[in-house]
């Protein structure tokens, strides 16, 4: 259960409060055991071997925050959110550096006008569409599209980000997020900047979003400081998948969510994204690399304290950079979710991913590899060395 507590009885933030202000302490810990039929190095196809390691923060990120607000009449309010990822297994820092690496923002929102907040957040893209990504019920560790190559994950955070969102208007809400890079000379480069829409109506949602992110080197490269979206100066989310294409001078996305409520048991969702890495003149390849993903979850909930989901997803690359046989990634999931309480579950996962085609290794362009297997985000620095992989975990998780 999340608790209140009176900003009185916080020093920090004691002086100057008003008799209408909140701040509330909130938090998640999980952990499990995993397993992997094979983890090797990044840009790697041999030496593999399989692994039994703890797991944390996989059906939800182990966290803790402070969120707040305060009324200042007329129905606007004031609001801050402070939030801290960090490794339940060993008590690090997610990302090592940052002190409020998952969210750190303040704003104004209002019901009849909306909310503007700015800070380190997520995109307008990832909030308006994620109610329909593969990992609200297959977890972005085993069920994210293999290595989040689409940004439906909680993986991309953007800084300096300030992010409007309209109140909902007869089922329609919209939001558009821009982040400054900051970089001498130019307004663009390092930047990140998304729009989306998502409509609600009964059973029925569904969401479109656009999101591109710039490198902040000139001419693409190893991936600059000044880049928004990153973590601690590296780009973020690179794995199997797309490492022959990390060099880029921008990614691009769109993408298309939905879901349909059958019944109290019974709901399907659904994704379909486009995926471009455009090449700049310090990158490692020459042609624009696209992926192509679509993916299916079936969710069912026979009790009102078990959930059931299974997924598959397809993802597809385009031939270039000297590729003829393009690499494509088929993935499938199943997950099960006890409630033991309102705060504290169990859970169990299993996921699969096959690999077909070929790829760029590391070093780019002329480095052509045989695409090796992946399974959601959660072994992006671990992938397999073969076209296959198997995983599967058990956790516990609990909230306050």
């Amino acid at each position: 259960m999340k608790k209140a507590i009176a900003t009185s009885a916080l020093g920090l933030v004691a002086l100057g409060a008003h008799a209408q202000s909140s701040v509330t302490l909130y938090g998640i810990v999980d952990t499990g055991i995993g397993y992997q039929s094979s983890q090797t190095s990044l840009g790697s196809t041999t030496g593999g071997h399989s692994v039994v390691k703890m797991i944390n923060g996989v059906w939800a990120g182990s966290r803790f925050g402070l969120k707040g607000s305060e009324d200042l009449g007329g129905g606007t309010k004031t609001i801050f959110q402070l939030e801290e990822g960090f490794n339940s297994a060993n008590g690090a820092q997610s990302v090592p550096g940052l002190a409020f690496n998952r969210q750190a923002y303040v704003g104004v929102t209002n019901s009849s006008y909306g909310t503007l907040t700015a800070g380190r957040q997520y995109t307008s893209y990832y909030t308006l569409l994620s109610p329909y990504s593969p990992t609200t019920w297959l977890t972005g560790a085993y069920g994210a599209h293999p290595g989040d190559i689409d940004s439906l994950d909680t993986l991309y955070r953007a800084n300096n980000s300030v992010v409007y969102t309209s109140p909902n208007m007869y089922g329609l809400t919209v939001s558009g997020s821009y982040s400054i890079g900051g970089v001498p000379g130019s307004f663009n480069a390092g930047s990140t900047w998304s729009a989306a829409a998502q409509y609600l109506n009964g059973p029925v949602g569904i969401a479109a979003g656009f999101q591109r992110i710039n490198n902040s080197t000139p001419g693409g490269g190893a991936w600059g400081p000044d880049s928004t979206t990153s973590n601690a100066g590296a780009q973020t989310a690179v794995s199997g998948v797309n490492n022959g294409y990390q060099t880029a001078q921008a990614q691009q996305r769109v993408a298309v969510t939905g879901g349909y409520a059958f019944t109290k048991q019974w709901d399907v969702s659904f994704s379909y994204s486009n995926v471009q890495y455009i090449p700049g003149t310090n990158s490692k390849f020459h042609d624009q690399a696209t992926f192509n993903t679509g993916g299916a979850v079936l969710h069912f909930k026979p009790i009102t304290t078990l959930d059931l989901a299974a997924g598959y997803s397809y993802t597809r690359a385009t031939e270039s950079n000297g590729i003829s046989s393009a690499a494509s990634y088929q993935q499938f999931n199943l997950s099960q979710f006890y409630s033991l309480s309102k705060r504290t579950g169990l859970y169990a996962l299993e996921a699969y991913t096959r690999a077909n085609g070929q790829t760029l290794g590391t070093k780019g362009a002329g480095n052509i590899i045989n695409a090796t297997a992946v399974i959601g985000d959660g072994q992006n620095g671990a992938p397999s060395s073969s076209r296959s992989m198997f995983a599967a975990g058990v956790g516990i998780i609990t909230k306050f």
